[in-house]
């Protein structure tokens, strides 16, 4: 009533009143009704508005009693203030109605929330009506209903039904209400069956139909289009966006087709040509969606997913696309001004305040910089529009504006920009999410059911692949493009994480097209500098422009990247590629997106697989670029800016390189984490851009892309727990490629990788360890042994190298790897590195490999597998055959004898491991069926591991290199001799034929071919001695060595080879080697042969250290006292299979101490070998003295002298073991040699070195070794049976023909010899012996023997007595013309000795005439001799012609003493013919030469007076036996006297005559002798008995003797003196004959 007066105040009073009321709530329902009315009245009064209002509000939150009409009024009420001229009124009423409507609502809410778990059943529905029967909602669910159902009449400008009394009504305001009643209840509609058809009758198609101007419109385009198009209004088009978004947000699930054509709307109001604020607040719209995931998950299940439905959700993204891409193109059309700067956001965009700090390098750090996106010359500033999640909109909230706000430039691209990173973020959250919670329950069910397989649901992962699908494309041409134009390190490292998000999720769903895409956009366009080609992604960044860019299959719309960037350069470098190209920049936007991408594949590695090729390739052009180099371990380091001025890198970059490196290696290192899928991916990426890398370096020598190598390297090592899975392809790519390239620096990686694998593969401790685990070792070792195939000497240095390593750290664990280890060290070869341009690295090869090989020998033997031992020989021996480094091959040869050494000390283990390991293979063997092949087969194991050795030793005694030979054949023949005792007896016979004799036989070959070139110098500056100077006298020394020590080994182990069963082949062998060595045509060989020719025969037994046993017992700690050979090993122990190595050297040591056992000298002196030896040796001795047959000029060699003599003084050694067999026939040809032998000359370089000064009478050697050998026969002969004795003749014989040297030297075929005394050494080639010393001494040699032997039986038959005086006549003969004057008196003094035995002899065998013809023979040498044809020389002394004839006195002293008493036994001719010689030696004749002082003493007076003595003496001998010589000797007196006669009467005129003149000097010589002849009868006949002088004899005597007194008066003293001692005799005579002799006449 109050009101009701409309009255102000009391309207205000009554109103108050009334409100309190309600506030108590004491106001029943037909009250309420009543204020309602009496409200309603006021207000069409307009009084009181404000009251009005708060009085309804009061009124219906309050309390529920307002319901249907009555409420409806008070809604109508408060709708109608709102449209009042007063704007407070106006704007409190339109703040009511909100809150009216929400009360209705909440009553309903609240009414549903009572009635809950109250089950009604609605009855059906009758009919099909549009407006739904509303009679089975409850009262306040009915108002609810009626309300919105009249708002949605109100926007569509229809009828209310139930809001009676609405005069009018703003659409914008009826938009505004629906969207708060959807957006705060949904839960009203999705629970009600009849408000859901409201939303699907009503608001949607309201919607829709409110929308078309929107869609039509074109902007720009409204004046050409024939009926003018209505033109969108900004806040209806705004209110329905959001009314769009409640409605997708909220009822998605009811209005599935519905929410299809909104969000179709939606992207096309994102369309280039709507208007520019119509696009933001779309955008807006679009990001608010985004923001939501589940519901775009849903979105993609309900339409991407169906068959035939629009791909709402991929339209949604590439719509975002397409939009920030045409912001680019068409920048801001509607709103040009906001171009001219960068302006912070005008307008309400005060968000868009500068973000940036500093700029990235510091550059203009002073004032800051705007954040934006810079295009090809379009420039975007970019704003925070929201925080990161939640889709903040702010034109969306313009309610107020009726006019389009002018939107800040960059406003719709910042909110582009953030819906893209939203929408990223989003998905891939939701999705991890929810991986994660199935990975979770997969493995709980794995542990709870852990037999069976866990079966994901499949329609999870479908809807997460399609998404991803659906999005990718436009994502990545989205953020490809933003990326690009970004300036702001914010922006782009937020682009960049949305990138990698998208590419981790699909790798995560394995979908590899898409991760592939974004990889290989993300690297292309952006990591690399603009314009880079990339060659493995097979296109060309340069020449995008426009492109539609297949990625794959799919096709994506890419803009070109940005030509002038605007970023801060922070890098200069070089790009990789394989022809070169200019420089290439890098900037800073490069490097984030660099590091990106090194956190993509560190953070999701596990997913990338195939991609890991796209990231590694753009990460090695980024590495070559920044110019990182690979450094130990296969880290990447900063590398100095080698590659010339090209690189150059800021300080900025500088800093930052460490950290990129840094994140490098990490990356790899994480590779320890992906599963071995996934570490395969990674692998086979770095491969495959190896190979890239290396066909871009071939062909050139240019710095290679290390990158691929040394990441292999560094994932191998971090994944050295499970190598076995990777070492294949790994090392495989490394061996077959990388190390075979041909840039060197590639190769040098290559192998540094591998090698640095190889080490610390086997440095790793492995579970189990490598002990255990043979095949893994095996596995780990075997590309050290692939590497030996390559032919690059630096790769095999590399090899070499780690192989010396591997042996100082693990050498000690290496076991099963010991061959292959060995078979690195080992395969150096001579053709190492076959083209030219490798040899120069061979010689440091091999040495980098022999340190290996000392290594293995010095520390390693013990540890190896005793199987191992044999190559480690063999290894050994190809090192000494190697023939790069002289050095190494002796030193090699050292090695081998070490090894020998090691394997005499453990002999035991290793005999018995290898046996051991023999057993297993024969066991093998049997399995297999095959028989068990090694060398050296039926020998036992430890002695073929001797055989080898011995076998490596032998081949390099044939090594080209003398020293070598000379090395090896020491060493071979020391180890023979040294341990040859530990081999089996069998395996001797091997060591004999296989090993001596091959190798003597390949040494004679080599020497007898060897070239007699002079070789100039021994390299370098090395002179050559003149005895080694051809390859022929090399060869020779070889041949020395070798034949010596074989005929050593014959020596010392001659017990233990005659028990083989071949000795005698063998012995035939080894005398026909030293044969042919013998009769080479090398001195120094043909001596040396005949040297151990000396040794087999033990004539030099060799004592050398190692031989003694008790020595080699000492060696290996056996007591001396052990040694007992005759009880180790005699004739009745058969021979045992012994392992006893004591008992082995026991029984060999004794054989070597050359104690034969007991019984066996027989056997030793078996004589089929000596024999063998004769016929050697003569054989060897014929050849060798035989006389060349043609002219000198073909002959060149002649055997020296100290061979011939060594040649003979073999002989007598030979001789005791063959004299009880030695025939005649063998003592000529002995004499055949000794006589050849003695008649070779001597070259004239040798002969002052051989030959006696003339003067000295001297043997040489060799003639003394004649002498000597044939001493032993007669020694032997005179010791020997009878039947022995038929050879004295032959050797008086040969010692005779020695004897004729002396005065006719023997000839050597047709040479020209010039006697030694003639000789001047410079002009005669070959020297003729002085032969004189030696005929001599073979005289006396006679003599003795003849001395001795005179009456032997064959001497008297053989005529030996004839034979010698034979000889002996020719000096006697030449008398002073001998070559030496010696010579004559020795044959004088030597006759007298023969004589004076052999007279006896003859005189004894008168009667058998075995001497008949001697006696001619002695007399013409007495006829030679004493009135020999020469004449003293000129220079005799009278002392020595006195000496002289004191010989000649000497003989007729002989003829007196031993032949003239004993003339009756002798024949009467040779008595005759001694006479006529007395008489003519007393007859003196002189020589007209004589100087008148010398003439007494040169007539040879004591001569003659001694002939004329014995012709007196034998001639008035009683004892003369015939009448015959008798006669003789009285008709030689008479002879005699007759001459005196008539010497003395001419005389004696002559003296008359001279008068005073002195007469010749020889006349008064000749009396004198006369004289002295006549006195020396006187006294003859003094002595004589006087019955034997006949009286003619008197009667010429006494007749004399006035001649004699005539003489008298001669003046010369000296005749007078002799006249004197001649008269003085005849006083005897003077007497008268005593009576008896008349009375004996009468």
């Amino acid at each position: 009533m109050g009101c009701g007066t409309k009255e102000p105040k009391i309207t205000q009073l009554c109103l108050a009143a009334i409100q309190r009321l309600m506030s108590h709530e004491v106001v029943s329902e037909a009250a309420a009704g009543n204020i309602i009315n009496m409200l309603w009245q006021l207000m069409e009064n307009g009084l009181e508005e404000l009251k009005l209002l708060q009085t309804v509000l009061v009124l219906l939150t309050t309390n529920t009693v307002v319901h249907d009409e009555v409420l409806s009024k008070a809604i109508v009420l408060c709708f109608r203030l709102h449209f009042t001229k007063d704007n407070i009124t106006n704007n409190t009423a339109a703040a009511t109605v909100r809150q009216v409507v929400t009360v209705v609502f909440e009553r309903m809410v609240a009414e549903d929330e009572r009635y809950q778990g109250i089950v009604e059943h609605p009855p059906p529905v009758q009919g099909n009506t549009n407006r739904r029967s509303v009679s089975t909602l409850r009262p306040s669910a009915k108002d609810a209903y009626m309300l919105f159902q009249d708002l949605c009449q109100l926007v569509n400008a229809d009828a209310p039904y139930w809001l009676v009394g609405m005069t009018e009504m703003t659409r914008t305001f009826g938009l505004e209400l629906l969207e708060s009643v959807l957006n705060d209840f949904p839960g009203v509609f999705l629970q009600h069956q009849e408000f859901s058809f409201l939303l699907k009758e009503r608001v949607c198609p309201l919607v829709i139909k409110l929308f078309s101007p929107n869609i039509k419109f074109r902007q720009g385009s409204s004046s050409a289009s024939p009926a003018p198009v209505e033109k969108p209004y900004f806040p209806i088009c705004m209110r329905l966006l959001r009314v769009v978004s409640v409605l997708i947000k909220h009822f998605y699930s009811l209005l599935v087709t519905e929410c299809e054509i909104f969000l179709s709307l939606l992207v096309k109001f994102l369309d280039g040509e709507k208007p520019q604020w119509l696009r933001a607040v779309a955008v807006e719209s679009v990001h608010r969606l985004c923001v939501q995931p589940h519901l775009l998950r849903s979105f993609c299940q309900s339409y991407d997913m169906k068959q035939h439905s629009t791909k709402v959700f991929r339209d949604i993204v590439n719509a975002l696309g397409s939009f920030i891409q045409s912001l680019f193109i068409l920048p801001n059309l509607g709103n040009n001004a906001a171009l001219s700067a960068p302006a912070g956001g005008s307008g309400s965009g005060a968000q868009g305040s500068s973000q940036g700090g500093l700029g990235p390098g510091g550059i203009n750090s002073n004032q800051t910089t705007q954040a934006a996106f810079e295009y090809r010359g379009t420039w975007i500033p970019l704003m925070t529009v929201s925080v990161q999640g939640s889709a903040k909109a702010t034109y969306l909230e313009m309610l107020d504006k009726v006019e389009p706000p002018s939107i800040p430039e960059g406003y719709a691209m910042s909110v582009a920009f953030s819906a893209l990173l939203d929408l990223v973020r989003g998905i891939t959250s939701m999705i991890e999410r929810e991986l994660a919670a199935e990975e979770g329950a997969a493995a709980e069910f794995r542990e709870t059911h852990p037999g069976q397989q866990w079966q994901p649901q499949p329609g999870a992962h479908q809807v997460w692949e399609e998404m991803v699908s659906a999005c990718w494309c436009g994502l990545l041409a989205a953020l490809s493009l933003l990326l690009d134009a970004s300036t702001d390190e914010t922006a782009t490292e937020n682009i960049l994480k949305a990138e990698l998000t998208v590419a981790s999720l699909c790798g995560r769903l394995g979908l590899v097209t898409p991760r592939d895409a974004f990889i290989n956009r993300h690297l292309q366009g952006l990591s690399l500098p603009p314009h880079y080609t990339l060659t493995v992604l097979n296109s060309n960044a340069a020449s995008l422009t426009g492109k539609s860019y297949s990625i794959l299959g799919q096709t994506v719309q890419i803009i070109s990247p940005s030509s002038e960037s605007h970023q801060q350069v922070v890098a200069v470098g070089q790009p990789l590629a394989s022809q070169p190209q200019g420089t290439v920049v890098l900037t800073s936007k490069n490097l984030q997106c660099m590091r990106t991408l090194l956190n993509l594949a560190h953070c999701h590695g596990a997913v990338l697989g195939t991609s890991w090729q796209l990231v590694l390739a753009t990460l090695q052009h980024l590495v070559w670029i920044l110019g990182l180099k690979p450094g130990p371990g296969g880290v990447l380091k900063p590398g100095r800016a080698v590659e010339g001025p090209s690189t150059v890198l800021t300080t900025a970059v500088m800093t930052d390189l460490p950290f990129i490196a840094n994140i490098l290696s990490r990356l790899f290192e994480s590779s320890q984490y992906l599963d071995d899928v996934s570490l395969h991916h990674l692998i086979n990426a770095l491969c495959s851009l190896s190979l890239e890398a290396m066909e871009m370096a071939s062909g050139n020598n240019k710095e290679p892309s290390l990158f691929a190598v040394a990441k292999l390297l560094e994932t191998g090592l971090v994944n050295m727990d499970r190598i076995e899975i990777l070492w294949r392809p790994l090392t495989g790519h490394l061996l077959e490629k990388v190390c075979q390239h041909t840039n060197s620096r590639m190769r040098e990686w290559g192998a540094e990788a591998l090698t640095a694998l190889i080490k610390a593969g086997l440095a790793y401790k492995h579970d189990p360890p490598l002990a255990q685990n043979q095949r893994l070792q095996l596995l780990l070792l075997n590309p050290l042994k692939e590497l030996s195939n390559v032919l690059h000497a630096d790769i095999r240095q590399k090899q070499l190298e780690s192989v010396l390593q591997i042996l100082q750290s693990q050498g000690d664990g290496l076991g099963p790897g010991w061959p292959l280890v060995l078979g690195v060290i080992g395969a150096i070869r001579n053709d190492q590195g076959v083209p030219c341009f490798f040899l120069p690295f061979s010689e440091s090869l091999i040495r980098t490999a022999f340190q290996c090989l000392q290594l293995v020998v010095t520390d390693f033997l013990p540890t190896m597998p005793c199987t191992c031992l044999q190559i480690v020989v063999d290894v050994a021996g190809s090192f000494g055959l190697q023939n790069q480094e002289l050095n190494i091959s002796l030193t090699s040869i050292g090695l081998l004898w070490n090894i020998s050494d090691y394997f005499f000390q453990r002999g035991e283990a290793i005999t018995q491991d290898l046996e051991r390991e023999e057993e297993a293979l024969q066991k093998q063997a049997k399995e297999k069926g095959e028989t068990l092949n090694r060398p050296f087969h039926p020998a036992p194991p430890f002695d073929c591991l001797w055989l080898c050795l011995y076998a490596k030793l032998g081949e390099m005694c044939v090594d080209p290199r003398p020293a070598v030979r000379k090395s090896a054949g020491q060493t071979l023949f020391s180890t023979i001799a040294a341990h040859g005792t530990l081999l089996q007896q069998p395996t001797w016979h091997i060591v004999v034929w296989k090993v001596l004799f091959h190798l003597l036989g390949r040494v004679r070959t080599s020497s007898t071919t060897a070239d007699k070139e002079k070789i100039e110098s021994g390299g370098g500056n090395i002179l050559i001695h003149h005895s080694r100077d051809t390859a022929e006298k090399q060869w020779a020394e070889t041949w020395v060595l070798t034949l010596a020590g074989v005929a050593r080994i014959f020596n010392t182990r001659r017990y233990l080879l005659q028990q083989l069963g071949d000795f005698f082949e063998a012995w035939e062998v080894l005398l026909n080697h030293i044969q042919s060595a013998a009769l080479s045509k090398n001195n120094e060989v043909s001596l040396a042969a005949l040297k151990s020719f000396q040794e087999i025969l033990q004539i030099v037994t060799p004592v050398r250290d190692w031989d003694k046993a008790g020595d080699a017992f000492t060696a290996i700690g056996v007591p001396p006292v052990l040694i007992d050979p005759l009880s180790a090993y005699g004739p009745g122990r058969p021979l045992v299979r012994s392992d006893s190595l004591v008992e082995r050297l026991t029984r060999y040591n004794g054989a070597e101490l050359q104690a034969p056992p007991p019984g066996e000298e027989s056997a030793l002196e078996d004589s089929a070998l000596w024999w063998s030896a004769w016929n050697t040796w003569y054989r060897t001795g014929t050849d060798s003295t035989r006389p060349p047959s043609g002219p000198t000029e073909k002959f060149s060699f002649i055997p020296s002298q100290p061979f011939l003599t060594a040649l003979i003084q073999i002989f007598p050694a030979l001789y005791q073991h063959i004299k009880s067999n030695f025939s005649m026939e063998d003592l000529k040809k002995l004499g055949v040699i000794l006589h050849g032998a003695v008649s070779v000359p001597i070259s004239s370089d040798a002969s002052p070195f051989i030959l006696p000064s003339y003067t000295e009478a001297v043997l040489t050697s060799l003639q003394e070794a004649v002498l000597t050998a044939l001493d032993v026969l007669q020694k032997a002969i005179c010791v020997g049976p009878e039947n022995l004795q038929v050879m004295y003749p032959a050797i008086f014989e040969q010692l005779l023909l020695f004897v004729e040297f002396s005065c006719k030297p023997p000839q050597y075929g047709r040479m020209e010899t010039k006697h030694v005394a003639n000789a001047k050494y410079n002009q005669a080639e070959w020297v003729a012996l002085n032969y004189v010393p030696f005929a001599e001494r073979s005289l006396e040699v006679v003599v003795d023997l003849y001395h001795k032997t005179a009456c032997h039986k064959a001497v008297i038959n053989e005529k030996v007595l004839q034979n010698i005086i034979k000889t002996l006549r020719m000096p006697l003969g030449l008398k002073y013309a001998c070559p030496s004057e010696s010579t004559w008196k020795l044959a004088v003094s030597s006759l007298l000795k023969v004589l004076s035995i052999g007279l006896p002899v003859a005189r004894q065998h008168a009667s058998s005439g075995k001497f008949d013809t001697m006696w001619p023979e002695l007399a013409n040498a007495f006829e030679d001799f004493l009135f020999t044809k020469s004449t003293p020389p000129d220079n005799v002394s009278i002392q020595e012609f006195q000496k002289n004839e004191a010989i000649d006195v000497e003989v007729v002293q002989l003829i007196s003493t031993e032949i003239l008493p004993f003339a009756n036994f002798i024949p009467k001719d040779f008595v005759g013919q001694i006479m006529a010689m007395l008489n003519k030696g007393s007859i003196h004749s002189q020589s007209p030469s004589f100087t008148e002082a010398e003439i007494d003493v040169r007539m040879r007076e004591e001569f003659s007076k001694v002939c004329f003595e014995t012709l007196l003496q034998f001639s008035f001998s009683n004892k003369v036996s015939t009448p015959q010589e008798g006669y003789i000797s009285r008709m030689a007196l008479s002879v005699l006297l007759k001459r005196s006669q008539d010497v003395l009467q001419r005389y004696v005129e002559d003296e008359r005559l001279s008068g005073r003149c002195p007469l010749p000097r020889q006349q008064v010589t000749e009396i004198i002798f006369v004289l002295k002849a006549i006195s020396t009868l006187m006294d003859s006949l003094k002595k004589t008995q006087p019955e034997n002088v006949d009286g003619n004899t008197w009667a010429q005597v006494i007749a004399l003797y006035p001649t004699l007194v005539e003489c008298i008066t001669c003046s010369s003293t000296e005749v007078s003196s002799a006249l004197k001692e001649a008269l003085g005799p005849f006083k005897d005579f003077m007497q008268p004959p005593v009576s008896r002799v008349q009375n004996g006449e009468s």
